[in-house]
């Protein structure tokens, strides 16, 4: 049947009102929908832990630790292990336990770091110069003598271990070598800061060298990241089994930078290590070596 034309244009105006009209409510639909993923994204992000409340956590958590080993580990040693001392010795089982957590949340943030650093060098030479500063504060507090060369700060290993992850970066934009050899080359850079960090008989040593460079091949799911680190502490000592607990935080993490805290670690490293000695030399126990 054939319609006069002026019927067919309005209907077809009509119709075509009709479908753009459920084509905008569906627009709509679907920005209402992403706008709510979207702003469910934010407020996880919003509510999330900075990278300066992780720090701050590791840095609580590491001033325990070292205050039990500076000061309760010479109380216990002069006191030696009785019924007197056991509320003592628990204490600071404790407080030791508490502060494996504060390691791998430094690698972690060392690896966020060297990712989104504007100049790695500088970084590096950050960590070794507090390295410097940092090695008298550190044999006082653990040696009760100035000068001890049988075991060095924790900066050395971070330093070193910025150094692995700096040549994982060099084979990783030398793609041409093929695959085997970059495994191989890989393989002799970890090699390499493992055995610096032994010989240097840093804190944590060759163990955690590795631990910063397992955590950076596996930093695109941070908490398989922090885990895999952990695992690596883990197999160094049981008493690193506590350091577990980070994965709370560390998947909480929002990947912002928050507080600018930077020189206060850098800072803090040495002088609350110094603080500790003396309180520990006040109470007569400044000359007593740990290790």
């Amino acid at each position: 049947m054939q319609y006069p034309k002026e019927i067919v244009i309005l209907w077809e105006h009509r119709n075509h009102g009709t479908i753009r009209s459920g084509n905008k409510r569906r627009n709509r639909r679907i920005a209402k929908g992403k706008g709510m993923e979207n702003m469910t994204e934010v407020m996880e992000k919003k509510n999330g832990m900075t990278g300066s409340s992780l720090k701050m956590i590791a840095i609580i958590t590491m001033f325990i630790d070292h205050a039990a080993a500076v000061i309760l580990e010479r109380m216990l040693y002069v006191q030696g292990f009785s019924m007197d001392t056991v509320n003592l010795y628990i204490v600071y089982a404790v407080m030791r336990l508490i502060g494996r957590l504060g390691f791998p949340i430094f690698c972690f943030l060392l690896i966020e770091g060297f990712c989104y650093t504007r100049n790695v060098k500088k970084y590096a030479m950050r960590l070794f110069l507090f390295a410097l500063i940092s090695e008298i504060p550190f044999d006082l507090g653990f040696m009760g003598k100035a000068f001890y060369w049988q075991y060095q700060n924790v900066f050395f290993t971070l330093f070193i271990g910025l150094l692995v992850l700096s040549g994982f970066r060099f084979a990783e934009e030398k793609m041409q070598w093929g695959k085997p050899l970059l495994i191989i080359f890989d393989f002799l850079v970890l090699a390499a800061g493992m055995y610096a960090a032994n010989w240097l008989m840093t804190d944590y040593s060759g163990m955690g060298v590795l631990t910063i460079a397992a955590m950076y091949l596996f930093r695109k799911n941070r908490v398989l990241e922090a885990g895999v680190g952990c695992t690596v502490l883990a197999m160094m000592s049981l008493n690193e089994v506590t350091a577990f607990f980070v994965l709370l935080p560390i998947h909480k993490y929002n990947g912002k930078r928050g507080w600018n805290l930077k020189w206060f670690f850098y800072i803090f490293y040495p002088v609350h290590i110094l603080l500790l000695y003396g309180i520990a030399y006040a109470m007569g126990l400044g000359d007593i070596m740990l290790r």
